[in-house]
């Protein structure tokens, strides 16, 4: 059997294995089969996990939730080689949030599986629950190829993914470290940073686009321009909301409702924002604009 032919049959298998674990947890789902339970202590979190950020209010909200009806998908893990004990493959929030929950231990499927297919299985179940951001994803695709010799054709296969979505993702690593970190905690956008890939200055447009609250198709527009023009209306853009007019009005009205108010100018309107952070805050000012 042929490399590629070799690699198309795993795919297919590790997709098998994915879809008895990928379906979102439901209280009323049917329990997937463990092959049996093992002591949180004895279970240890993959390094080579493309998943690095895990949100502290999905791991309190899981948490809750396995308190209540238990961990329907089991944990699948690998054997290590120190007896007794395991290395998860995919299922490294539901361990982590199950101790939060007070659990001594966890059900789990155990697969002895090699390296390269243990991080084709933590990448297929991220990219199909949609839990890395991409930067991970990228990093993820990226580390196959590196010590794998995977091809993009290869990986779009065994993912589910197009081609054209493989390479469009590992091209996202070109982008200066601090885009990524925009991009991981969630100031950019996936559509966002292919279009900053293009752009003359990506880091000035990021920014702009950051500030601004642009769409994925303006921030295309301005990908196209030279960085001068993005220099200069980020610039006009900046002056238009921060001039001293504008910031003594948003003064007077913050001193008289007593909440923060922002103005925005756009073209010959604009908008007016003002904040609250209570219910209480909100009806004062509801009664103040009655009376």
């Amino acid at each position: 059997m042929t490399e590629d032919a070799s690699r198309k049959r795993l795919g297919r298998g590790l997709a098998a294995l994915i879809g008895e674990i990928d379906r979102p947890a439901q209280p009323e789902q049917k329990r997937v089969e463990a092959d049996g339970r093992v002591p949180v202590e004895f279970i240890s979190p993959n390094p080579r996990n493309p998943r690095r950020a895990f949100a502290e209010g999905d791991l309190a909200d899981l948490a809750q939730s396995i308190r209540e009806h238990g961990i329907v998908q089991p944990v699948v893990v690998r054997p290590t080689s120190d007896a007794g004990r395991y290395e998860i493959i995919a299922g490294e929030r539901r361990w982590r949030a199950a101790q939060r929950a007070g659990l001594d231990a966890v059900p789990v499927i155990v697969r002895d599986v090699n390296d390269r297919a243990a991080l084709e299985l933590a990448i297929v179940e991220n990219v199909q629950r949609a839990d890395l951001n991409p930067v991970e994803e990228a990093m993820g695709y990226q580390q196959l190829i590196d010590e794998h010799a995977y091809t993009q054709s290869d990986l779009g296969q065994i993912i589910g993914k197009s081609r054209s979505h493989v390479a469009n993702t590992l091209r996202l690593l070109k982008l200066p470290d601090v885009i990524l970190d925009m991009l991981s905690g969630g100031a950019l956008s996936a559509g966002h940073a292919r279009a900053l890939v293009s752009a003359d200055d990506p880091l000035a447009l990021a920014k702009r686009i950051v500030e601004g609250g642009l769409s994925v198709r303006q921030a295309e527009a301005l990908a196209q321009q030279p960085s001068q023009a993005v220099a200069k209306a980020t610039r006009g853009n900046q002056a238009a909301e921060k001039d001293p007019d504008t910031l003594a009005l948003e003064k007077l009205l913050s001193d008289v409702s007593g909440l923060k108010v922002t103005i925005s100018h756009k073209d010959k309107g604009g908008e007016v924002r003002i904040a609250y952070k209570s219910l209480e805050q909100l009806d004062e000012l509801c009664r103040r604009l009655q009376s």
